[in-house]
């Protein structure tokens, strides 16, 4: 069956792709691209439903874990060229022998499979001067992939330049929640960061390049400290910053102090910390002189991402990685952050199908009300009139229609993808951006629906804020998932009666 859709989808000049992460930040931007230079794609998902609500009906999707070498065997079966976008950076002490264990054995599949090549993209830094056990591991990778005689283009590249990478966010929500930081040294390390836009073009055009495997250093046109890029940074957005660098002796007590101030958490901000201390320059233009690629400067490439953030218009960021957190558990309850938001996450098994559960959750709202916490919603509405702000006077424009753009109290439907995915972005008054999200998944058993409240702080406000909300979100937001279940599986029963 997978040769036979492989030979559907493949057109006379196209090659038969393998792309894992693609759940990931760079492989979901890398996916539609290679859909849209006409090449035949696979995606391998240790959990395939969290790519239900891609746009990506060309491409084929095949469960299986790296992990599992038979199931590599199964996904590079029929293969021409592998791209190999995974590294375990949160997985704790064991993510060395566990990103090692997992190249190897997915470089002597491709080997076995007759795949012609593999693209991997690494970290940047010197071999001889890498302090750091997270780079160490991710150029470790590289030549595990290369051990079975397989050619690999690997690209190295530092700080990638991108709204909802986590070293792009961690120093946005430093500079945005610090008017004056006390920082280590590392904050004089020079790196060169390269902007998003530049590391996806390089990866398509490695796809048919004419060129032999190697080490190709990538970097923007920029050589930066990080006191440079958080200051070009404060510039930008008009905010003015005050560094003050001091020694601290571990990288333990600095990633705490990342995971105090930003809404990364410590396993992420960890081994971004100890990859700090290594100058991350290019020391070859090897990488220019081979491919087509020029890429842009610092600036451009931040500003660049804010218009995004500014504009909803953002690929892969929080919200299609976040699924990973807690998915393999059947329900769960999550309080936290990632990739830059604070959140409150919860999940539930649902009796009922999708179709159901999704016409449950348009329903919510206007003059129905909230079903949990109902005087709460309405308090939180008139607080946001006494600011000047639109209240929950708006309603909605149908009792059970929903459509993108439609106003819904003092949200706006910002996604809708039925029956999988509504995401509302709130319009009331806050030192921040907020979000509603509600995704239901197919499941054996029914279904699974997922609702998290995303809330991105400014500055100290923010933070202030989020965490005087808290003790209401316990009380709301495990009652509006617990009653949406509940009436879905009403719903289910009436029409199955």
């Amino acid at each position: 069956m997978d040769n036979l859709l492989l030979t559907t989808m493949k057109s006379p000049d196209s090659m038969r792709v393998l792309v894992t992460g693609a759940t990931g930040y760079i492989g979901g931007r890398l996916v539609p691209r290679l859909l849209a230079e006409k090449q035949a794609v696979r995606c391998i998902a240790r959990n395939p439903s969290r790519l239900e609500g891609h746009r990506w009906a060309a491409a084929e999707i095949v469960p299986g874990d790296l992990g599992d070498p038979s199931a590599v065997v199964r996904a590079l079966r029929e293969i021409d060229v592998a791209y190999y976008l995974v590294h375990s950076m949160a997985a704790g002490h064991a993510f060395w022998e566990r990103d090692k264990a997992m190249a190897l054995t997915f470089g002597e599949a491709a080997a076995r499979a007759g795949v012609r090549r593999i693209i991997y993209l690494g970290g940047l830094g010197d071999p001889e001067e890498v302090k750091s056990n997270h780079l160490v591991s991710r150029q470790e990778v590289g030549r595990c992939l290369a051990a079975a005689g397989v050619p690999v283009v690997e690209f190295r590249a530092a700080v990638i330049v991108g709204s909802g990478s986590a070293s792009f966010e961690m120093i946005r929500h430093l500079t945005e929640s610090l008017p004056m930081m006390i920082t280590p040294t590392w904050v004089n390390t020079r790196c060169q960061p390269i902007g998003i836009r530049s590391v996806l073009a390089y990866l398509v055009e490695a796809l048919d390049h004419p060129t032999a495997s190697g080490i190709y250093e990538i970097g923007g046109q920029d050589v930066l400290t990080y006191r440079e890029m958080i200051l070009r940074y404060a510039r930008i957005r008009g905010l003015r910053r005050l560094i003050v660098s001091l020694p601290v002796p571990k990288p333990e007590l600095s990633s705490r102090w990342v995971d105090l101030f930003t809404p990364i958490p410590h396993l992420i901000a960890r081994p971004l910390v100890e990859s700090l201390q290594t100058e991350v320059v290019v020391r070859s233009d090897r990488a220019l002189q081979t491919f087509s690629v020029r890429p842009t400067g610092y600036d451009e490439a931040v500003r660049r991402a804010l218009v995004r953030m500014a504009e909803d218009n953002v690929e892969t960021t929080w919200a299609s990685s976040l699924s990973s957190l807690t998915r393999d558990q059947p329900e769960a309850d999550v309080l936290g952050s990632h990739e830059g938001m604070l959140l409150d996450q919860r999940r539930r098994y649902v009796r009922a199908a999708p179709s159901q559960i999704f016409e449950t959750i348009c329903a919510l709202g206007g003059e129905e009300g909230w079903p949990a916490g109902n005087a709460l919603w309405q308090l939180r509405g008139l607080m946001d009139r006494m600011v000047g702000g639109i209240g929950m006077r708006r309603g909605r424009r149908h009792p059970r229609e929903l459509r993108v753009g439609d106003h819904l109290d003092f949200w706006r439907v910002e996604a809708l993808d039925a029956p999988h995915l509504l995401r509302l972005r709130a319009e009331m008054k806050l030192p921040g951006r907020a979000w509603l999200q509600f995704e239901v998944l197919s499941d054996p058993a029914g279904a699974r629906v997922e609702q998290t409240a995303f809330f991105e702080p400014h500055g100290l406000p923010g933070y202030l804020y989020w965490y005087s909300v808290l003790p209401f979100h316990r009380f709301v937001f495990p009652g509006l998932i617990s009653t949406l279940k509940r009436r879905a599986e009403v719903l289910a029963d009436s029409d199955n009666s």
